[in-house]
């Protein structure tokens, strides 16, 4: 989930949390000729610079056939251009005093590179030659093709974790386009075509859709005027397609199972929620804590203190810019009776009791900290700053919603928990994947 930088909470007082005002980052926008959007956050506490480029280019944005694509390119990106050829943007960041990256989601593509301030000219004459001129060959594709082939071998299918939330997502939605995994099928990486990858290049990776970020020991007017000489030469393309993404009403709990070489059974539970944007989503952030935010939470208290059915229980809702997924995560304990049929009843009966029992003030309070302190983390470096920057634009639509999202805890109440609770986490709404271990096959003595 993406981090918030606010100020810490004062104390509780009463039933209702004291709330610090939030931190206004400061961040100066323009937005190039081509389309190209630029944030630039000033920052000179140290020496050092962040810069984020994030492309509306994720998962979502693929058609059946071409799975994994995005993610293909997350590896393409590094291949070289015009003025810089193969292995020169990692050798050029690294020898700088820098590092580099890059990420794939569902909704976005995100290359990320944190170095002293003194190669700011260097990191974007690189970004921008690839932006422009990706060197798009037969070599690169095959290349990058097995290397994310092999990725898929070990996150996905050789991967107990990775296995479940491959299923859990293909059963949980029937016609989203968030119901891949990001790494794509293995037959559609098998069949990209080079035509198909430079189609795919033209139409996604255009300075129109796409946001540069910039966090640290910047000036903002003097990187402005560096981001469209090195930018603003690059031609804009024609919009992508929209996404569309409206799924059908859940009506019947959907289960799974899953057999894979494990010790304990484990249990993974998705339920279709919310888009980031939905003025339910800070409800249902608030019921994750309450079911899972510490030793005192609803399910921690019950399914690992007192029915000792688990040994570790986690949720989350995802946020996403089409409808995401609220998940639960359980391992059984060792020993007879810890089933997942059993873990699963006493989700239901603690979920029950929550939708029908006001939680306690205590109980929010916690959480809504819990919620904020968890934000606060993810704005300790200018690279998270830059990161969640680029996040916001992209997935909420304006970066400003950084410093209001946080704002929106402060107000749920008990009857809003009971409410999305009532409303949402219902066993007829939800996909359960089942993990059942199978013991390993035995391995023939050498004669």
């Amino acid at each position: 989930m993406p981090r918030l930088f606010f100020a810490l909470l004062a104390l509780i007082a009463a039933a209702r949390p004291v709330w610090a005002a939030p931190l206004q980052l400061p961040v100066e926008t323009r937005t190039l000729r081509n389309g190209l959007r630029v944030l630039i956050h000033e920052d000179h506490s140290a020496p050092v610079v962040s810069s984020y480029i994030f492309f509306r280019a994720g998962s979502r944005n693929e058609q059946l056939g071409q799975t994994g694509i995005a993610h293909l390119f997350e590896h393409m990106m590094f291949n070289g251009g015009k003025k810089f050829g193969p292995g020169v943007f990692d050798d050029l960041i690294e020898g700088n005093g820098g590092s580099t990256n890059g990420y794939t989601t569902r909704d976005y593509t995100a290359y990320l590179n944190n170095f002293p301030r003194e190669a700011l000219p260097v990191v974007l004459d690189l970004e921008s030659d690839r932006m422009w001129h990706l060197a798009i060959t037969p070599q690169n594709l095959e290349q990058e093709r097995g290397i994310v082939m092999e990725e898929r071998r070990l996150r996905v299918d050789n991967d107990v974790e990775g296995t479940m939330n491959e299923a859990l997502y293909l059963h949980a939605f029937v016609r989203s386009p968030y119901r891949w995994n990001t790494v794509g099928f293995m037959a559609d990486l098998k069949q990209i075509t080079l035509a198909q990858a430079k189609a795919y290049f033209g139409t996604y990776y255009a300075p129109n859709n796409a946001v540069l970020v910039l966090a640290g020991d910047v000036e903002p007017e003097a990187a402005f005027k560096l981001v469209d000489r090195m930018f603003g030469g690059i031609p804009s393309h024609a919009p992508p397609p929209p996404v569309n993404a409206e799924e059908p009403p859940q009506d019947g709990e959907r289960r799974i199972t899953i057999q894979k070489r494990a010790e304990l059974p484990s249990v993974l539970i998705g339920w279709q929620a919310v888009r980031a944007m939905d003025p339910d989503r800070a409800a249902l952030d608030v019921v994750s804590k309450l079911l899972t935010g510490g030793d005192s939470a609803r399910l921690d208290e019950d399914l690992v203190r007192k029915q000792e059915l688990v040994t570790s229980v986690g949720t989350d809702l995802q946020w996403g810019i089409d409808t995401e997924l609220f998940y639960l995560y359980a391992q059984a304990r060792p020993g007879k009776g810890k089933t997942v049929s059993a873990i699963v009843d006493r989700i239901d009966v603690v979920l029950a009791d929550m939708a029908k029992t006001p939680v306690t003030p205590a109980e929010l309070a916690t959480a809504k900290r819990q919620l904020r302190a968890d934000y606060v983390k993810g704005l300790k470096t200018v690279g998270g700053k830059a990161n969640q920057l680029g996040f916001f634009d992209v997935v909420f639509g304006d970066y400003k919603a950084l410093f209001t999202v946080g704002d929106s805890w402060e107000p749920v109440t008990a009857d809003d928990v009971r409410r999305v609770i009532g409303t949402y986490l219902i066993p007829s709404h939800r996909t359960v994947v089942e993990l059942q271990p199978v013991a390993a096959e035995p391995v023939e003595a050498a004669r």
